[in-house]
């Protein structure tokens, strides 16, 4: 292919019409999705909705103050965004590990691995975006005695040193 030619089109017959671009309106969100004890989550792209094949995603409420259920979403791997107010994720066995986040930072959860999210805010709501790796939503809710004083764990990778 040249810089002159058209990138080759498999779908030629496809009606882009009803089968391209899909815009859903906040008000659209589909609440009817698994839901964990303490969030609301709400579905915006998924399989039903949209036709969408690897990926969910939606938005998740968590009150002042409050804190959800442990959980994990099986073999799906997780991205949070957050919009509005403070995150803290607990994770592990026991949900022996502890981080914050804030407006604009993003969270990654691996496959499998228990979670809980805490609003650490006492008087405004948390307010996320949540993206998975597949059309249908996986949540696994567990039953997890937590420790009473988590770790803090700080992100550290080459171009961020240990605090």
């Amino acid at each position: 292919m040249t810089a002159n030619e058209p990138p080759p089109n498999p779908t030629a017959n496809s009606d882009w019409r009803d089968n391209g671009v899909r815009v859903i309106k906040s008000d659209q969100l589909d609440s009817n999705t698994a839901q964990t004890p303490g969030m609301s989550r709400a579905a915006a792209i998924n399989a039903a909705r949209v036709g969408a094949q690897k990926i969910w995603a939606g938005t998740v409420t968590i009150h002042p103050d409050a804190k959800t259920g442990a959980h994990h979403h099986g073999a799906l791997e997780s991205v949070i965004y957050v919009l509005r107010g403070r995150a803290r994720m607990r994770w592990g066995e026991q949900l022996e590990f502890v981080a914050e986040a804030d407006p604009g930072d993003f969270i990654f959860v691996p496959p499998y691995v228990p979670h809980q999210e805490i609003n650490a805010s006492t008087d405004e709501p948390l307010e996320c975006v949540l993206v998975r790796s597949d059309s249908e939503a996986v949540v696994v809710n567990l039953d997890i005695e937590p420790v009473e004083k988590p770790t803090t764990v700080h992100w550290v990778d080459p171009i961020h040193p240990q605090p």
